[in-house]
């Protein structure tokens, strides 16, 4: 079986390692990769070479990021993945594409599927945030195209139906992220702290978000965590626009000793600074998907995120430092404290890739080409 995995950033690669892992290890399975975007960026860390470190094949690699912080380049970006991408994937054959999430190459691995005849599966669909952000759009439009879909929770599954999908094609399996934790090493992190000598840090990852002013927003967290003389490990930001303004931040705290920022890091490494963190905060769906897993307290900031379903450790704020410094007081609490005791995760128990894997080798994918269910006739 040959299966084809698409993949244009390190978020969305890390999202299904853990099932890439069972594949790669399956001596009936070919799994190779079409690597695109800021993976092949040099100023968002090459990550590339991740792929190449975890043993797995790249098929080709298609440099198509527009690097313009605009509206239009994400657009721009897409185009060029379809244009390159359909003679490589038309002579591979693939019996299979997966993909991950929510960015602008998953529709264009969708609609590979759909007229190349190849069966998809996307992850993580039937989830939505009510912050005007495309990427809900773009991933309720994937699922549209996709043969079968491996969500997160019943209410992703729910959410599919309505939109009119066959309930026979949506497996609620967990999130594929979570497994990361049981199955790590982990790092002694303390050479990387030394650099600003930090005894306790939270975490920090944040991205810009249309109609929300991302520099000041950025800088509102940052000042409010110096207020609090709380050390900090600040992540950069990812490609969508409005990343300039907050690089631009960072720049001027760049020689503040109360962080430290990086661009990437290796997976082993960075999941040994998210368990060890205070908390983490920001706007990154870390916060939403993974931090229960470890029991850790998770504030977002801002619009990106709104209305996502969240488990008890997870506080919401307004962009505002007033409202950040709620939030921290609130984590603070005993009370809120004594809720992560005994936490479980919305989201999953850490075996989702298993179940996913297990799926994939039994399922008869060729039964989903054509897609024909009508959700008006065939209840």
């Amino acid at each position: 079986m040959k299966i084809l995995a698409l993949t244009s950033i390190r978020s969305d690669y890390d999202l299904l390692t853990p099932l890439y892992s069972l594949l790669n290890n399956d001596k009936q399975i070919e799994l190779k990769f079409l690597v695109s975007g800021a993976h092949l960026s040099k100023e968002f860390g090459y990550t590339k070479q991740y792929i190449i470190q975890d043993g797995y094949t790249i098929l080709h690699e298609i440099e198509s990021l527009i690097n313009a912080d605009s509206q239009s380049a994400r657009l721009k970006t897409a185009s060029i993945l379809l244009q390159n991408s359909i003679d490589v994937i038309s002579m591979y054959k693939p019996d299979l594409i997966l993909y991950a999430g929510d960015r602008e190459d998953v529709i264009i691995g969708a609609l590979l599927g759909t007229y190349l005849n190849i069966p998809t599966i996307h992850f993580y669909g039937g989830d939505h945030e009510n912050d005007g952000h495309q990427d809900t759009y773009i991933r309720h439009a994937t699922s549209k195209l996709s043969s079968l879909h491996f969500v997160s929770l019943d209410n992703h599954k729910q959410r599919l139906i309505a939109m009119g999908e066959n309930p026979k094609t949506i497996y609620n399996i967990g999130s594929i992220s979570l497994d990361k934790f049981k199955i790590f090493t982990k790092k002694n992190i303390q050479n990387f702290l030394k650099r600003a000598n930090f005894k306790e840090f939270a975490l920090v990852i944040y991205h810009p978000l249309q109609d929300e002013d991302a520099g000041v927003t950025f800088k509102a967290i940052l000042s409010v965590l110096e207020k609090k003389n709380i050390s900090a490990i600040v992540s950069y930001p990812n490609t969508d626009p409005g990343y300039l303004e907050i690089n631009s931040v960072i720049d001027s705290y760049h020689r503040n000793h109360n962080f430290i920022f990086y661009k990437n890091l290796e997976r082993d490494l960075f999941l040994s600074i998210f368990t060890e963190s205070r908390f983490i905060i920001g706007n990154s769906s870390a916060g939403i998907y993974e931090s229960a897993t470890i029991k850790k307290p998770a504030i977002n900031v801002g619009l990106r995120q709104t209305d996502r379903e969240a488990s008890e450790n997870v506080i919401f704020c307004k962009s505002q430092k007033n409202s950040i410094l709620l939030a921290l007081d609130i984590i603070e609490s005993d009370i809120f404290k004594s809720k992560l005791l005994n936490l479980k995760n919305i989201y999953g128990d850490g075996d989702s890739s298993k179940r996913a894997y297990s799926l994939i080798k039994k399922i008869n994918f060729n039964d989903l080409i054509p897609k024909i269910y009508d959700p008006l006739k065939d209840k």
